[in-house]
């Protein structure tokens, strides 16, 4: 339904009712709607929620807002339950954004105010889970009204309910052609909005002096002074961002077609790489999962192949200890399989993969290593692209793990006995100071060492890496802690490595990445020593902690705003 004639016939239909709602003076809309749940009789109170949801867009009083706070609560804390969408709360919701955006001066009248963001948030609860419902959102005209807020007609507040809500209509075969009739335009207003959101809300609210109260009163509930609606503000800042991306993530998913839209701006492309979500929104992949749907295909490859931003974003990624580290992954190797883009990432992408090739399970993902190994060794036989880093990869993976295989049980504990022998002798060079006599033992002992033996290995890596750490070889270090992590059981679980290349990556500056592995070092740390001491509270080291502090003021949302990095921060 056209937006035009949803304010048409609203107009018409507000004059015919008009004395209807002066018959009602006596009762408000708050006492309408809980006389009507309270009907024992599920026919009887259908029928009443029907008959308060046909005449609430067309009564003026000031309970309204507190009959929307109701709904609001109702949806979140019930999605699925359909009596009050199909009583007619959706239509409901879609004819009161309509007249908030028709009529102004209603608007401004009592806490109308409020109304336009508690209804576009329930249309978004009520679709998330249930694919009729959304059918049911788009039949009552909610789209082009929800778009209307998204190109920010009102504010910021309004845009981030409706970005979710769209994304959920989108997300289902059934409805999202009633989004993608706006295609175009609305993957434009999203990657707008996922870049310029976090700005916006700083210099708009973060930064103000004059803040609007009824932002204020719906980031927090009306309880909390400024510091906690800034909290609130950061996390709704990079909820905005995410919903944005996840509208783009839909689009690209469901047509591939709109990979060159997304695509053509390499701009774009390389603000996605800061679009981490933060430590406020770790649940959502934000920038890396729309970059591992723009892999599937040839458009989004070579355009992110062509930005060297992204392949290092990456590569960065692949190497941490961040919960879409696998995500990384599968972009480099989508991207390292497709011979087109190879060639644009092999140079980028080898040091990084390489220390990833005996990770065994990641998660729920397993033989990941060995998929790796395949990637960087498709093209093994062509002499002309063969480099040190790929000859060391196949004599590791292939021939030297083949001549273990061929010997016996005695000769491999012999070679092991060795590399004990030699790592004890570092450690002892370590402990004197003599550091790289140590690191070059280290090294012999890996050699020496079994593949199949990885915790001893695991170990050796791990020791290598504290030395490259008192050497200032960051880049080693990180390689050698990252290959200690990869033998770990399960994948970057081994304190001390964590912890070492945590350093190391404070050392290169990259804060985000030092985070990640800091805060996986406590949570290791502290749950081994409450098994151990049997107590429920663990202090955290101050080591630690002063490295999570600065980190976290390095990376915070807005780090980039008040930087002037990028809009994204």
């Amino acid at each position: 339904m056209a937006l035009n004639t949803i304010i048409i016939n609203t107009t018409t239909t507000t004059t015919t009712n008009n004395n209807n709602n002066k018959e009602d003076k006596e009762l408000n809309s708050i006492t309408h709607f809980f006389c009507a749940m309270k009907q024992q009789s599920p026919r009887r109170r259908r029928a009443a929620l029907t008959t308060f949801f046909n005449t609430m867009p067309y009564t003026i009083d000031e309970s309204q807002v507190l009959v929307m706070s109701s709904l609001w609560s109702m949806a979140m804390t019930n999605p699925t339950n359909p009596e009050l969408p199909f009583s007619g709360a959706l239509h409901c919701m879609s004819l009161l954004i309509n007249k908030s955006l028709s009529q102004p001066s209603w608007l401004l009248l009592h806490q109308n105010i409020y109304i336009p963001y508690y209804a576009a948030h329930i249309i978004g609860s009520y679709t998330i889970k249930s694919s009729s419902l959304a059918e049911l959102a788009v039949d009552a005209g909610a789209v082009p009204l929800l778009l209307e807020l998204l190109r920010g007609r009102l504010s910021w507040v309004e845009q981030r309910v409706a970005a979710r809500a769209l994304g959920h209509l989108a997300s289902y075969d059934s409805t999202f052609h009633a989004v993608a009739l706006h295609g175009e335009e609305v993957i434009n207003l999203a990657m707008k909005i996922s870049t310029s959101c976090l700005k916006t809300v700083y210099t708009e609210f973060i930064l103000s002096e004059d803040r609007k109260k009824y932002h204020c009163d719906l980031l927090t509930r009306g309880l909390g002074g400024k510091e906690m609606e800034d909290r609130k503000a950061e996390e709704w800042a990079s909820q905005l961002q995410c919903w944005s991306l996840y509208l783009l993530s839909c689009f690209a998913f469901k047509d591939k077609g709109c990979h060159y839209l997304i695509c053509r701006e390499l701009g774009f492309l390389r603000e996605l790489c800061r679009m981490w979500g933060g430590m406020v929104n770790g649940e959502s992949p934000a920038g890396v999962g729309l970059m591992r749907i723009l892999c599937r295909s040839s458009v989004g490859r070579e355009a992110m192949a062509g930005c060297p931003e992204v392949v290092l974003s990456l590569c960065n990624l692949s190497r941490s200890s961040d919960d879409w580290q696998y995500m990384g992954i599968d972009c480099l190797v989508l991207l390292l399989k497709d011979l087109k883009t190879r060639i644009k990432v092999m140079n980028m992408a080898l040091d990084c993969l390489v220390d990833l090739v005996e990770l065994k399970n990641l998660g729920t993902r397993y033989n990941v290593g060995s998929t790796i190994t395949k990637a960087l060794l498709m093209d093994y036989h062509d002499h002309d692209k063969i480099n040190s880093v790929v000859y060391r990869l196949w004599e590791l993976k292939v021939e030297r793990k083949r001549r273990e295989g061929m010997m016996v049980e005695e000769e491999l504990v012999k070679r092991w006995s060795l590399g004990e022998a030699k790592k004890k002798e570092g450690n002892e060079r370590f402990y004197s100071g003599e550091i790289e006599e140590a690191l070059l033992l280290y090294t012999q002992a890996l050699e020496l060492c079994p593949l199949k033996r990885r915790k001893e290995r695991m170990i050796m890596y791990s020791n290598r890496a504290q030395c490259c750490l008192l050497l200032q070889d960051a880049d080693k270090a990180v390689s050698d802690a990252t290959r200690a992590l990869c033998l770990s059981s399960p994948a970057n679980s081994h304190c001390k490595s964590l912890w070492r290349r945590s350093q190391a990556y404070d050392m290169k500056g990259m804060a985000k990445e030092s985070l990640m592995d800091c805060i996986m070092f406590v949570n290791l740390l502290v749950g081994e020593n409450r098994e151990k001491k049997k107590r429920k509270v663990i202090k955290v080291p101050y080591y630690a902690a002063r490295m999570i502090n600065k980190q976290m003021n390095a990376v915070g949302l807005f780090a980039g705003v008040v930087t002037g990095e990028g809009d994204d921060g």
